[in-house]
């Protein structure tokens, strides 16, 4: 390492950075321009990771604006040809990205680092760019301690979602309001869209909703909800589990936020997932891991996903169970932390078989502890996330796709896969804006459709009950294999019924009984 620092620190000054492109990484410009920030540092160096969301270009033309992966900048823009200049470029209008800083300090000298924390010791930008060495890479630098000047944040709020309550740090004079630790630190950047749904208020239109509505509709909606999270759970995963299976996992989900989040209550809850242990070791792996096929032929590993090593998997989840507890207990925002937690676990791949499932409850368990929904009713994101489980997929391979350019792995015998690279800052470090825009997506669906849809369909089904009960004095059991034949046959009761389960009633009384289900169910047909 130290020889590479060397060399990259004596060609620095013919390093340059706006270079002029048309084509960057397989990514087309949407006009010809330079370089600027992340791009031009990350093209400058060769640094290995996967690209940032957005990147920044430099228009020959005077204007601003953005274009799908791209943001343009007028000319006027442009940073000089040095690494601090872009540096300061990055920071002041693309955010922080921590895997890129990672990646960067572990090339360049730490001379480079001290020469320019010393040009400007009460800059801004130096003084963050001297925290994140630091923080990162887990040294001091031979620089002394500020002794005055303001604190400066190290995101910027209008940037990237932060904590409120974050640690003045003395020495460098900057407020480390970092939403993680540093052994678990994804990051999610403000867009237009995060913030349009977090305008909506989500969690009071719940209340709105529910507001007025009988205690019993409630209990009788919260259940079914739970139920039907449950098997949508298992539904993505490929599984049809037993009514009980899927009831149990229910049950586990509406406990949500009860217990504190720990490693013992993860393996519980795998233990809960896994229904037949018996040909595989519960708790966290202990050998690789991928999400993929295997080749027909030879049994090559084809992934889609690569795990964690699972020589990181304890610092990485110490990491997040650290992680949760900032985010808990602080005013950052629920969807968002959740999604940080719950995205965050499923990228690690901690299990050998579960995490799918435990990666949803995270959700449930992270809405739950902030108070996100009003208690007693759990969200059915599970549901959500199966209607829209395309998008789900492609959100889900939005970073693990393109960090198998990144991983070195070789086939075992078994044909599973062994990482042979240094991988774990990759999910440490992610971002997850993608994933929290996903999520909200769920949240809202569920909040403006899937609930509503619910309380509404259990007035329909007591206002028919009563209907039925009144006139013919029929059980609740038979009446619910009523309800059922008749929905499954767009509201006629089918010639079997009739004969076998109905066959008490005439011609006459069925009518009536279509025509009530219809007008009570579907009063437009």
């Amino acid at each position: 390492m130290s020889n590479i620092k060397k060399s990259t620190h004596r060609a620095m000054e013919d390093v340059q950075f706006s270079k002029y492109v048309t084509v960057f990484h397989g990514r087309t410009v949407p006009e010809e321009g330079y370089l600027a920030g992340y791009s031009a540092i990350i093209d400058a160096f060769q640094i290995q990771i996967p690209l940032p969301n957005t990147l920044s270009l430099i228009s020959n033309k005077n204007r601003k604006y953005e274009h799908e992966k791209w943001r343009v900048f007028s000319f006027r823009y442009l940073p000089e040809n040095n690494l601090f200049k872009h540096l300061v470029f990055a920071i002041k209008y693309e955010g922080i990205n921590l895997l890129f800083f990672k990646k960067l300090f572990e090339i360049i000298d730490n001379e480079e680092i001290i020469s320019l924390v010393k040009a400007e010791p009460y800059g801004q930008y130096a003084r963050r760019i001297w925290f994140l060495f630091e923080w990162l890479m887990g040294v001091n630098l031979p620089v002394p301690d500020l002794e005055k000047g303001n604190y400066v944040e190290l995101l910027d709020e209008k940037i990237q979602f932060s904590i409120c309550s974050g640690i003045k740090s003395q020495r460098h004079r900057v407020i480390n309001n970092l939403p993680g630790t540093r052994e678990f630190c994804p990051l999610v950047f403000k867009t237009k869209k995060l913030e349009n749904y977090i305008d909506k208020g989500l969690a009071a239109q719940t209340e709105q909703i529910i507001q007025g509505v009988r205690k019993d509709f409630l209990q009788r909606a919260a259940a079914f909800l739970l139920l039907k999270d449950s098997k949508a759970s298992f539904t993505i995963e490929g599984e049809s589990p037993k009514s009980k299976r899927a009831a149990r996992w229910g049950q586990a989900v509406g406990q949500a936020g009860m217990k504190s989040l720990s490693k013992d209550e993860l393996y519980r809850l795998q233990q809960l997932v896994i229904e037949n242990p018996r040909f595989m070791e519960l708790g966290y792996r202990g050998k690789g891991g991928f999400v993929g096929e295997h080749d027909r032929g030879t049994g090559e590993p084809l992934p889609d996903h690569i795990s964690a090593k699972w020589e990181d998997i304890k610092s990485l989840m110490e990491g997040l169970l650290d992680t949760e507890k900032i985010l808990i207990d602080g005013s950052f925002d629920p969807v968002v932390a959740a999604t940080v937690i719950a995205f965050g676990m499923v990228n690690i791949h901690p299990f050998e078989d579960g995490n799918g499932r435990i990666h949803r409850y995270l959700i449930h368990h992270v809405l739950a502890k902030k108070k996100f929904a009003p208690q007693g009713i759990i969200f059915p994101v599970s549901a959500a996330i199966l209607d829209r489980i395309n998008d789900y997929r492609t959100v889900l391979e939005s970073y693990s796709l393109p960090l198998l350019d990144f991983i070195e792995w070789k086939e075992t015998k078994d044909h599973n896969v062994e990482v042979l690279n240094h991988t774990i800052d990759f999910y440490r470090y992610c971002d997850l804006t993608l994933h929290a825009e996903f999520l909200y997506e769920c949240v809202d669906e569920t909040i403006e459709k899937i609930i509503p849809a619910e309380i509404d369909y259990l007035s329909k089904y007591d206002e028919f009950k009563n209907y039925i009960e009144e006139e013919f004095e029929m059980p609740d059991k038979l009446v619910s294999t009523l309800v059922r034949f008749l929905e499954q046959n767009s509201g006629k009761l089918s010639k079997r019924a009739q004969e076998k389960e109905f066959s008490l009633l005439d011609n006459e009384e069925i009518e009536e009984i279509e025509r009530t289900f219809k007008s009570v169910f579907d009063p437009e047909i």
